[in-house]
């Protein structure tokens, strides 16, 4: 039988335009991976040390996070602010970035960590939809971050188990939740390099002495645990007081919850379990990761409006409340900075011999007059010696 005349035409151009998408696709990922987030460094801010300089084990991977250290001149107490446990959550992240362009500390040092896992920052959920990125607009332009995912990027980790048991509990967890920072912990040295990241950050906790672990997240609405301060009960008096505070003092109010003592793998269970450090994990509201969101795309994640999940509260189906107005990135972002600031505002009032004061951070009602840009520097105009890339 004779074939059709355009048979090969047609079957190269087919080829052609597959090889043509396969390449814009590649690069786009390639971009995305590689995307650069300058770091305008805050003058209070006295070093920038890594992860491998607590584990060596870290050292060469893509997970060897920059560590920013702030010291004041008296005395104090030490904290830990984790950004970027799971990227899809960006205003846990751009909050720790708000203290890291920003803080100034008088009292005590503050350590933070922009990508605790940054193998998750450059690949996004397998089917959501979601955009590699987004720009914070500020007064000299805009900011681009990279989107991210719950997960470490397959990429750096593979494969998966069948059952992933947790180290050292030896409780079954999901078989993906292996590249899960916030169920790897405290990590191991031998382990994968999710649990190879939380080892390293709990040898920081070990040997800086650290007092407080903040881990920033944002969840669903649809999650029960949400607009709220998860407590080990190492600091359950201190959530509880903030709680209180903040309720009665701010705009907004923040609910406290107790760390469940038998599941494992979560920063507020395992720090406080393996460490001397009181952890603290904070939730924030977040419609882009609903299940009944609409299109999932630079909009939504930003404004944080969506008419599905305001139907979906119309019928009982969520537990925080949400309106046409939305939960914008400046809303969720000034809940972590005033909730982190009235935590530390009691812990030093009970402990001034182990106090930490910050100065320079927005609360709650600035950020959300001024918008999150505001407190974004441009790094073109600061110091190259002061500009570092996550």
């Amino acid at each position: 039988m004779a074939l059709n005349k355009w048979f090969y035409p047609r079957k190269i151009t087919i080829m052609a335009l597959g090889l043509t998408f396969m390449l814009l696709a590649g690069f786009s990922f390639y971009k995305s991976r590689h995307l650069k987030e300058p770091v305008a460094i805050s003058p209070g801010v006295t070093q920038v040390k890594t992860l491998s300089d607590y584990f060596s084990g870290i050292k060469g991977t893509i997970n060897n996070a920059n560590v920013y250290v702030l010291e004041g001149l008296k005395p104090g107490g030490t904290i830990l602010i984790l950004g970027g446990t799971h990227p899809e959550e960006p205003a846990a992240r751009l909050a720790a970035w708000v203290f890291a362009e920003n803080a100034v500390v008088d009292q005590g040092r503050l350590f933070i960590i922009l990508s605790a896992n940054r193998s998750a920052t450059t690949v996004t959920r397998l089917g959501g939809g979601y955009p590699p990125d987004y720009t914070i607009p500020t007064p000299w332009g805009g900011k681009k971050f990279r989107m991210g995912d719950r997960w470490s990027n397959p990429l750096d980790q593979w494969p998966d188990p069948e059952v992933y048991i947790h180290y050292p509990s030896r409780q079954e967890l999901a078989y993906v939740d292996i590249r899960n920072l916030n169920r790897t912990w405290p990590g191991r040295s031998n382990g994968t390099l999710t649990e190879k990241t939380c080892y390293a950050m709990t040898q920081l906790i070990q040997n800086e002495k650290v007092d407080i672990v903040f881990d920033l997240h944002e969840a669903e609405l649809q999650y029960p645990v949400i607009s709220t301060i998860v407590a080990h009960q190492k600091g359950q008096d201190l959530a509880a007081m903030a709680s209180m505070m903040i309720t009665g003092t701010e705009n907004f109010s923040i609910g406290m919850e107790y760390s469940p003592e038998a599941l494992h793998g979560l920063s507020h269970r395992e720090i406080g379990d393996h460490t001397d450090a009181i952890s603290l994990l904070l939730e924030a509201p977040e419609p882009f990761l609903d299940a009944t969101r609409g299109r999932t795309d630079r909009a939504l994640l930003l404004e944080g409006k969506d008419e599905f999940v305001v139907k979906a509260g119309k019928h009982g189906l969520l537990f925080e409340k949400i309106d046409e107005n939305g939960w914008p990135v400046d809303v969720r972002v000034g809940r972590h900075c005033s909730t982190i600031l009235q935590i530390l505002e009691l812990w030093s009032e009970e402990h001034p011999e182990k106090g930490v004061v910050v100065k320079n951070i927005p609360r709650y009602d600035e950020l959300i007059d001024r918008g999150i840009g505001s407190f974004l520097h441009d790094p073109s105009r600061a110091d190259s010696k002061r500009i570092f890339y996550e």
